[in-house]
């Protein structure tokens, strides 16, 4: 049981790091390539798989849960709902599609997750790097926090999408009759990214403290 779990876990962090990788180079092959035009279809070309990364990325609050992963569970859920929330308004409304912002969102989203999988797979095989520990708890945090703020950017684009759209159009009425406009909900929800984004970096400063004050330690035995 426990080799399954660790070749499970193992199998699923290289899954999503060959994913994101994937997504990184064509992102960045298709720039060169094609310069600013090719920003406009660069969802298209990598949606599919970062769509299919997202998707699996739920599975990481059953991980924690069940203990295979050690971390805390609420950064982890905030992260997991804030892109997947973000990434299907994107996938409905087509024409956000192809806002240089999405692109954007993108390349920070591949960024952050190629500095945590080889972490942990590094982890995963008991073969941990001071290097990359250091980036994960600390170079991880302020590349986070500019990525929410893209996203809250990206909020805004979809916002001046829909305004003029909900404007002609009669609301969504639902089962308690009550009305319900799609650009209310979004500006709902920006307040609460902002506070899931500080309770995440709060805790992910506490997980910082606490990650690289173990390995303190672990040297400090070595040594002695």
């Amino acid at each position: 049981m426990l080799s399954f779990r660790l070749a499970y876990i193992f199998s699923y962090n290289l899954f999503q790091f060959c994913g994101h990788t994937w997504i990184l180079a064509n992102t960045i092959a298709r720039y060169f390539t094609f310069g600013k035009d090719a920003l406009a279809d660069t969802f298209y070309s990598v949606g599919f798989v970062m769509s299919l990364c997202q998707l699996l990325s739920i599975l990481e609050l059953f991980h924690i849960a069940d203990g295979i992963e050690k971390a805390r569970l609420l950064p982890r859920f905030v992260q997991v709902m804030e892109k997947n929330i973000l990434l299907i308004m994107v996938i409905l409304l087509e024409d956000i599609q192809s806002k240089p912002v999405v692109c954007a969102q993108l390349f920070l989203w591949n960024i952050l997750d190629l500095l945590r999988y080889p972490h942990e797979l590094l982890c995963v095989m008991d073969r941990p790097s001071i290097a990359m520990l250091w980036i994960r708890y600390t170079l991880w945090i302020p590349l986070y926090i500019l990525t929410v703020a893209i996203e809250g950017f990206t909020i805004y684009q979809v916002l001046l999408h829909v305004e003029p759209t909900a404007a002609n159009s009669p609301p969504l009425k639902s089962t308690l009759s009550t009305q319900i406009h799609l650009p209310f909900l979004l500006m709902v929800y920006l307040p609460f990214l902002a506070l899931g984004a500080t309770v995440t970096v709060w805790q992910l400063l506490k997980e910082r403290q606490h990650q690289l004050g173990k390995w303190n330690k672990k040297m400090k035995m070595k040594m002695k």
